[in-house]
């Protein structure tokens, strides 16, 4: 066979061929099949790889290369002397769909007329001795009808779930005929009284592709299947779903199954809930688990599911497995003031060091997080210490295994100006120990900078450590806007600044003489000539510079109102806005300006993404004390969704949320006035 084979792939005219990889020559594509056919036993899906880059892509299409590869891949996949076989039928897998998905014109003329001779060949795969390639072959079924023939003759439920799971799929694709669904539905019904309570949580699953409403009226069964005693072990050596190499343990089959309540949230907890009962403490962490991810996931994209998911992690607590408290614990922070109930049993959890495997951070560091977000004064004592703790063991955010993590220490800090005094002396011996020490972390100057600057006078004596950063050349700019937070009070800090302009490129001047300026320590007239002359003349390409620090010399600043005016109409999204808030600082006329951030904040409830630009339109109209009945009515469709206001998936979806609800109940206390383009 390996000499046959050898022969055949000398015989292949290589010079006519071409790859889709123009850096890979069709000769290489040869190499690397006559490598899997002489190690055949030992052959690995390292060997294989490389084929799946170079024969074929949605995208780039199938290659003459692929058309040409394709027998001697068929060759080995059904030769049970391939030691890859299982990455062999993977990969026609993948050329089958490659073709289907890729535009015409870019699929080899040749290749429907090879795939059509290696039909049988390919559909033989589905009835191997392997169980492992029969499971990779499914995909390489020509129809549903080829399915409902192999579920009929196969008896290994590892094989038998992803056949069920693909009928449930092929049954809802267009094109599939009436007696496909029935049959279909005839096997879901079936198997829904099946004894075995691992196929009839399968068949809950599989009935959601052609039913939605299966799920709701079969809660009872998946509970009852997942909390089964007697399937426990055997979850994770049958279920394997489709485009996952290994079988999903009763953990994420609990996790996965809660999606099929996604489009309904109330529903998606009503089994949540009733999962976390069912479970049994002792036995079923890996059940509790699930419910807590999922609730992680319902806390960060809607509001109104906060007081079901409160008891569910408060009484996860005290659960004897730590994997289960550390995503309690997090939970009730993101929940903040609103889990206040739990304050004592979080306190009694902050000497806590269970950990989760994958996951950042000791149930300890959770809970004392949770407790700041309710501004308990338990949490405070060792507070910085703990936060910089896992830094000093060259400990790196670059890798997170998933949520819940650590949060970030100026979330946990920022919130805390009232306790500045308390943790100051911890904070400034942070700081000199990064600028002193060279085996110090360092990276955590920045999170402590920008607390200081949301402290802002209460941070004054931080001032020699804030000045001293202004020499480092990886956190200047944070410590400058510290400076700036601080106002006049660090005036002192002015000299640092200018050695600091010495060293920077002349495009950061103006940002640094308006920080001079701000704490008193450069010329007004130079500053704002400075600042002014970043943004672009009239009839140049519109770049708004440093307009919205303009906006803070207010009237001063009307000789570059033209400026402003130009970057408000020439110019797009951010520069516009920018431009307009600056041209009502300085002219004190909301005509020209209004509709701009009107248009802001219109489009952003229509479901625009930029969160910045539509938090500084609002927080301008509440410092000017203007609303338009428009702006107001789109104010209140915000405050009363469900969605979280967030870009986020984590944690600081609920804080952002948070702050931007703030916002908008301060702006909806503003009267509504008549626009100005209205008025008489």
């Amino acid at each position: 066979m390996a000499e046959l084979s050898a022969e055949a792939l000398d015989g292949v005219p290589g010079d006519r061929l071409e790859s889709i990889d123009p850096n890979v020559l069709p000769r290489e594509v040869r190499r690397m099949l006559r490598r899997l056919f002489r190690k055949g036993p030992e052959s690995t899906e390292d060997d294989c790889r490389p084929l799946f880059d170079h024969l074929g892509t949605s995208v780039n299409g199938v290659s003459s290369v692929a058309t040409a590869a394709l027998p001697f891949v068929v060759a080995l996949a059904t030769d049970p002397r391939t030691g890859a076989r299982g990455t062999l039928v993977e990969l026609l897998v993948f050329l089958s769909q490659a073709q289907e998905q890729a535009p015409p014109e870019s699929v080899d003329p040749g290749w429907p007329e090879a795939w059509r001779h290696a039909h049988q060949a390919v559909q033989s795969l589905l009835a191997d001795p392997d169980p492992a390639v029969r499971r990779e072959a499914i995909g390489l079924a020509d129809g549903p009808g080829r399915l409902l023939e192999r579920w009929r003759t196969e008896r290994d439920l590892s094989v038998r779930l992803p056949v069920l799971f693909a009928l449930g799929r092929l049954a809802t694709a267009p094109g599939a005929g009436t007696t496909t669904v029935t049959e279909t539905r005839a096997v879901l019904d079936a198997l829904l009284k099946d004894p075995d309570p691992v196929l009839r949580a399968a068949a809950v699953v599989a009935y959601a592709e052609l039913d939605t409403e299966v799920p709701v009226r079969e809660l009872d069964l998946l509970l009852e299947a997942l909390t089964d005693p007697g399937a426990r072990p055997r979850w994770g050596t049958v279920w394997y779903e489709r485009d996952y190499e290994h079988p999903f343990d009763r953990e994420s089959v609990a996790y996965w199954t809660a999606v099929l309540f996604d489009e309904t949230p109330a529903q998606q907890l009503g089994f949540l809930t009733r999962l976390s009962s069912a479970a049994e403490p002792g036995a079923d962490a890996d059940l509790l688990r699930a419910v807590l991810d999922r609730c992680l996931l319902l806390l960060v994209s809607r509001r109104s599911v906060e007081p079901a998911v409160l008891p569910l992690a408060g009484g996860a607590l005290d659960h004897p497995d730590p994997s289960v408290r550390v995503r309690a614990a997090h939970l009730l922070g993101m929940l903040g003031p609103r889990a206040t109930a739990y304050a004592d049993r979080l306190a009694g959890l902050l000497d806590d060091s269970g950990e989760a495997e994958f996951l950042e951070g000791a149930v300890s560091e959770h809970a004392c997080w949770a407790l700041t977000r309710m501004d308990d004064p338990r949490a405070l004592p060792g507070l910085v210490d703990r936060l910089c703790a896992p830094f000093r063991e060259q400990y790196s955010r670059a890798y997170s295994g998933g949520e819940p993590r650590r949060p970030e220490i100026v979330d946990v800090l920022a919130p805390l100006r009232a306790h500045a005094d308390a943790l100051l002396p911890s904070i400034r011996e942070e700081l000199r120990r990064d600028l002193t020490d060279p085996d110090a972390h360092g990276a955590l100057t920045s999170d402590f900078l920008a607390t200081l600057k949301a402290w802002e006078t209460d941070a004054l004596p931080a001032l020699p450590e804030i000045t001293a950063f202004v020499a480092d050349r990886f956190n200047w700019y944070g410590a400058t806007e510290a400076l700036v937070a601080m106002g006049p009070a660090a005036v002192s800090a002015a000299p640092a600044l200018r050695e600091r302009m010495a060293l920077e490129p002349p495009g950061n001047h103006p940002f640094l003489l308006w920080a001079l300026w701000r704490i008193g320590g450069a010329d007004p007239a130079e500053a704002l000539r400075a600042v002014g002359e970043s943004l672009s003349a009239v009839g140049e390409k519109p770049f708004i510079g440093m307009a919205g620090r303009l906006a803070d010399f207010g009237a001063e600043a009307a000789p570059y109102t033209d400026r402003v005016r130009y970057a408000l109409t020439a110019g797009e999204g951010w520069i516009r806005t920018q431009a307009a808030i600056a041209l009502w600082s300085i002219t004190g006329d909301p005509g020209p300006a209004l509709p701009s951030l009107e248009e802001e904040i219109l489009a952003f409830t229509a479901g625009g993404d930029w969160y910045g630009t539509f938090q500084d339109a609002l927080r301008t109209l509440i410092r000017f004390r203007t609303l338009t009945p428009a702006t107001e009515a789109a104010l209140r469709i915000l405050r009363d969704q469900d969605h979280r206001l967030s870009p986020c998936a984590d944690y600081q979806a609920v804080l952002q949320d948070e702050e931007f609800r703030a916002l908008l109940d301060e702006a909806l206390t503003i009267p509504p006035k008549k626009p100005w383009r209205d008025r008489d």
